[in-house]
């Protein structure tokens, strides 16, 4: 797929830009079709997806939950533009979504992880919401949230990018979406660190060390 570098970025931002706004597009926009005043938990918020959420919600006119396990990346995803952190190793996801919702709870979860942790994203939805599963980054079995499902008729649906990739009409309407965000200012993409292709090996290395914060970028000689 080709797309027209967005206006005032450089190519090593552009590099950034497109699976991450591409795959919030395709679960927050076409399928959850969130709105003005929808409170939305966005899970792994540090990563570039997450970050690309946080700002999508934003623009949107939502509110953005950015959940991170532990309390390192918190300042940071404040100055993200997260509406509200939620440390999942400290705090109660669940209690505090609804505190911070009065109550309400969230209407839509976006999620990478699956794992126990749907549990509390079941129990911290407002009745009729929606939680996105959009990765298994768990390395635990996922348990059905029965109980929080009846009790508010949620929908847990599974997502991934290439599913509205072949459609040549949602991927314009994707593009248009995005390019609106950067050329509004509501969007910028987080490049955590750039490496060149012989350092490929190293790149990984600093992905599995889980301390960055936005895309990993690796440049390559033409």
């Amino acid at each position: 797929a080709i797309f027209k570098r967005p206006e005032g970025l450089s190519a090593i931002e552009a590099a950034a830009v497109w699976m991450a706004y591409l795959t919030v597009y395709g679960a927050l926009v076409d399928i959850a079709h969130t709105g003005k005043g929808d409170a939305v938990i966005i899970t792994a918020a540090s990563s570039s997806v997450g970050i690309a959420a946080i700002q999508s919600v934003n623009h949107l006119g939502g509110i953005s939950i950015a959940a991170t396990r532990t309390r390192a990346k918190a300042d940071e995803l404040k100055r993200q533009g997260a509406h509200h952190v939620v440390v999942t190793d400290e705090e109660d996801l669940a209690a505090e979504v609804m505190r911070i919702t009065g109550g309400k709870g969230a209407r839509v979860a976006f999620d990478p992880a699956a794992g126990p942790m749907i549990v509390k994203l079941a129990e911290a939805m407002s009745p009729g919401g929606i939680i996105i599963e959009y990765g298994a980054l768990s390395p635990e079995p996922t348990p059905f949230p029965l109980f929080p499902v009846l009790a508010k008729g949620l929908s847990i649906r599974g997502y991934t990018l290439f599913e509205f990739l072949p459609i040549r009409e949602k991927i314009e309407a994707a593009a248009a979406f995005i390019y609106g965000g950067f050329a509004s200012g509501s969007f910028k993409p987080v490049v955590a660190k750039v490496f060149k292709l012989e350092d490929i090996v190293e790149a990984h290395r600093y992905l599995e060390g889980n301390t960055q914060m936005g895309k990993v970028v690796v440049t390559a000689k033409g």
